[in-house]
């Protein structure tokens, strides 16, 4: 009896390898699996890692109309050719021209994944166009699963799509690996030379972006060092000077401010959660924030914004607070919170680590898939 067949897309080959990864090899032991994306070393690398198939097609992540069209045909004719029985995209523009190019071919079962939206903090023209992508993704979609409830209701709220949409246990498409996240005598040895005693860390961990709250963060933060010296906060992530920068005043304050240090990108993240007291990840925008749960798996108590993804995995007083998104002065209220009750932060801390393996550990999050799978595809 031969195995269906399921094709996973996405813009970029970085988005399958890191939400993906293992996920693809546990799911070719039962199906026919095949990777396509924007060609480059990493696809082929995963390729051989997962045990899969993979086949290049070049994709923009920015609206690029000719060469969408191109990317549109090429996925047409490699649809045709390997005739899946389910075609499963993530990312937008790969879901955008993956539903219609499944639809163009009639591929049975078409699902979109959405881990995060983008429209509801654009604007003007700008929001029309990217509600009319999402809609457009979702017509062509026979199912369409949200990677949170809080993605889900955007969904619901914005008019996107009246089909059902379903959210796969506690919400996040890729889970922790809690073995890996841990404080191993190796990661707490590479965290040695970072940490300080008697000085309480704050770190963030991601792109050190505008969107990401990070004028807020530095202009809290700096007040808060003002009147609590034994304060320091640590920035995990480059800067994209291009794209979304930080405002002048900000990128003036990290670079003067003794107490601030931006390490730029690292590997290995792990010794920088290990070697700090609380992650602080002001975003004004997420699907599911990576990011917050690898940081509870380390053990770490987190203040995070009122968002989508972030308000689903911490649980306000339990396992960090939740602060509104671009106000700064909540900010500050809440580090220096974290500062002045250490008896709070321990107990937050203590929490942490078992309210992410309870719900979001790695195993489980691909059960809840492998599960979602048999289920569409009548198994």
């Amino acid at each position: 009896m031969s195995r269906k067949k399921i094709i996973r897309t996405s813009t970029v080959s970085t988005s399958l390898n890191t939400f993906c990864r293992g996920t693809l090899r546990r799911l070719a032991n039962t199906y026919d699996v095949v990777a396509v994306s924007t060609p480059d070393d990493e696809l082929r690398e995963m390729a051989q890692r997962e045990g899969i198939r993979v086949i290049g097609v070049p994709m923009r992540r920015p609206i690029a109309p000719l060469r969408d069209i191109v990317s549109l045909w090429c996925l047409i004719r490699v649809f045709r050719r390997e005739r899946p029985t389910m075609v499963h995209s993530i990312t937008p523009k790969a879901g955008l021209l993956s539903m219609i190019a499944a639809w163009v071919c009639r591929v049975p079962v078409r699902l979109h994944t959405f881990t995060g939206l983008v429209f509801p903090t654009a604007t003007g023209l700008k929001q029309r166009i990217l509600m009319l992508t999402d809609r457009i993704t979702c017509a062509c979609a026979t199912h369409i699963v949200p990677e949170g409830e809080g993605v889900k209701a955007d969904l619901i709220n914005y008019n996107i799509t009246r089909k059902p949409l379903q959210v796969l246990g506690y919400g996040n498409v890729r889970g922790v690996d809690m073995q890996h996240y841990s404080r191993t005598p190796e990661v707490l040895a590479a965290a040695q030379p970072i940490m300080r005693s008697g000085v309480f860390t704050f770190v963030f961990v991601g792109r050190v972006v505008r969107d990401k709250g990070i004028n807020e963060l530095v202009q809290a933060f700096a007040r808060l060092n003002a009147q609590e010296p034994a304060t320091r906060l640590i920035l995990v992530g480059r800067f994209e000077d291009n794209l979304d920068p930080v405002s002048p005043q900000t990128r003036q304050t990290i670079e003067q401010n003794e107490a601030i240090e931006a390490v730029g990108s690292q590997a290995d993240v792990r010794p920088w959660l290990a070697a700090s007291d609380a992650l602080v990840f002001p975003s004004y925008r997420e699907g599911f924030p990576n990011v917050v749960l690898e940081a509870g798996a380390m053990g770490l108590p987190s203040i995070v914004t009122d968002i989508n993804g972030s308000r689903e995995i911490i649980v306000e007083g339990k396992n960090g607070v939740i602060v509104p998104p671009r106000d700064a002065d909540a900010l500050y209220a809440a580090m220096m919170r974290f500062v002045q009750q250490p008896r709070q932060v321990a107990e937050m801390a203590a929490n942490a680590r078992e309210m992410i393996a309870s719900r979001f550990e790695k195993s489980f999050v691909e059960q809840c898939l492998i599960d979602y799978y048999k289920e569409i595809l009548g198994e």
